[in-house]
């Protein structure tokens, strides 16, 4: 982002995770507050990249693998006559998204606590960090009153 910028950068998809980085704007006179918020914001955000490209990883492969070997057992290549990569149908696909999604259950329960967690975590922090700057302005307001 360009020096003069004031907030948040959000670029695009990661090939890996298809989650959009952001790179966060960091005040010139960040408080410890704001600074926790912030690194939770970028902890988080380095979590969720982890778990997803991790996961696209495994899916594709297991796909990859579980095309390979219906095809197989069917007698087919991978690549068509044309030269066109060869497909299921959905209902085939249906058997691997099931399985898929059934062996990494618990994966996911996990993957969600933890977004809880961190997300709770930051809606703290962002309602402490709320706080202390309303206090800031009403005092600020109450001081340019007076004089």
């Amino acid at each position: 982002p360009p020096a003069h910028s004031h907030s948040d950068w959000i670029g695009p998809p990661d090939k890996h995770s298809n989650l959009r980085p952001i790179i966060f704007y960091v005040p010139p006179e960040e408080s410890a507050l704001e600074r926790r918020l912030r690194e939770a914001r970028q902890e988080a955000q380095a979590s969720n990249q982890r778990f997803w490209a991790r996961h696209n990883r495994a899916f594709r492969q297991e796909k990859e693998e579980f095309i390979y070997s219906r095809l197989k057992a069917k007698g087919l290549e991978m690549r068509d006559e044309s030269g066109q990569k060869a497909t299921l149908n959905a209902e085939e696909m249906a058997d691997f998204y099931k399985d898929f999604l059934s062996k990494n259950f618990k994966k996911h329960l996990q993957y969600n606590r933890d977004w809880y967690k961190r997300n709770f975590r930051i809606t703290f922090l962002m309602g402490q960090v709320a706080l202390v700057r309303a206090l800031k302005w009403l005092r600020w307001r109450k001081k340019n009153v007076e004089q």
